[in-house]
């Protein structure tokens, strides 16, 4: 299973007062993550998008879609008949192939590859042994990928399986009563969970050795009324989750307004980091990618804007509390 990282040990806590200078401020951070992580289309969508931005990304992926139709009879999930997945499975040997290319030049190219776990079941009440199964099934999978496709792995693919994988996000961001997912978390190796939400834009916690990170509720529409900064549940706010490509422009229009209004409070204030989460489904008719490639174009060049990904953010985090503390 993975080790520990010991970046992950530090505190995270930093404040911005209102009275220091633009100059003096710490670098705006935005932290872009993609749940599922399957489209190949999208993979390379995303990684365009970043290249042309100098960003780096977090992709959170479910191992189901690195299963074929063999590996697809012998998986189960905690509670759940054999052979099912609620986000399906990789559809042919040739997909699961362009895939971990996907994967490993994102790897490359500075992304984080975190854990989604496997078939996106909500793990509400999972115990710990359940999400150790599930964390156990995510590593199997990945380190046999390119075997299972008749591929060889390249040289470092299992350094990144077993040590560079460092993040997790549930599914639903549904976490478990108690500690058994965090304990579940610590004994696989994992140093951050991306699974929280938050009021507005928040810095992380420490969650018993776990570095917790919560996705913002930001305002949105002609109402101002909060939502989970994440296309999903623009989507369902937007078009109660039923496709509408008809009104795309207007849900891209209102989906960016929310971003850039989010970016510029932090920008103009604190500077507490923003994340926006993301699938890799272009829901009504791609309204939110659009949203997002805008607002990453608009911002990630400017030289006082990090655009990074959650393992890059938390020694960044860590630095600035190093710099408050010492008086720099």
């Amino acid at each position: 299973m993975f080790r520990v990282i010991s970046l992950f040990s530090i505190v995270l806590s930093f404040v911005v007062p209102a009275s220091v200078s633009a100059a003096e401020k710490p670098k705006q951070l935005l932290l872009i993550s993609f749940d599922g992580a399957h489209d190949n289309a999208l993979w390379a969508k995303s990684r365009e998008i970043a290249a042309r931005n100098g960003a780096h990304f977090t992709y959170f992926l479910s191992c189901t879609f690195l299963m074929n139709q063999d590996a697809k009879k012998a998986y189960q999930a905690p509670h759940q008949k054999r052979g099912r997945s609620n986000v399906g499975f990789a559809q042919s040997d040739d997909e699961i192939r362009l895939r971990l290319g996907n994967i490993w030049h994102a790897h490359l190219e500075g992304h984080d590859i975190g854990s989604h776990a496997c078939g996106h079941f909500d793990g509400r009440e999972w115990s710990q042994a359940d999400w150790s199964h599930e964390f156990a099934t995510f590593h199997v999978t990945l380190t046999n990928a390119w075997k299972s496709v008749d591929l060889q792995a390249p040289d470092g693919w299992r350094e990144l399986v077993d040590h560079g994988i460092k993040g997790f996000r549930a599914p639903y961001l549904s976490t478990s009563e108690g500690d058994g997912l965090i304990a579940a978390e610590k004994a696989a190796g994992f140093g951050y969970d991306a699974s929280l939400v938050t009021k507005g834009p928040a810095l992380p916690v420490d969650r018993d050795g776990i570095v917790g990170f919560g996705l913002p509720l930001i305002p949105e529409g002609p109402q101002h009324r909060p939502v989970i900064g994440m296309d999903y549940n623009l989507f369902v706010r937007h078009s109660m989750g039923v496709e509408n490509k008809t009104n795309s422009a207007a849900f891209e229009e209102r989906a960016y307004d929310a971003f850039k209004a989010a970016f510029d409070k932090q920008y103009d204030g604190e500077r507490i980091p923003l994340q926006l989460g993301f699938h890799f489904v272009e829901m009504n008719g791609g309204a939110y990618w659009r949203a997002l490639d805008r607002l990453v174009s608009d911002v990630c060049h400017r030289q006082d804007v990090a655009c990074v990904s959650y393992s890059e953010a938390i020694p960044l985090i860590a630095a600035r509390k190093t710099q408050q503390a010492s008086g720099l």
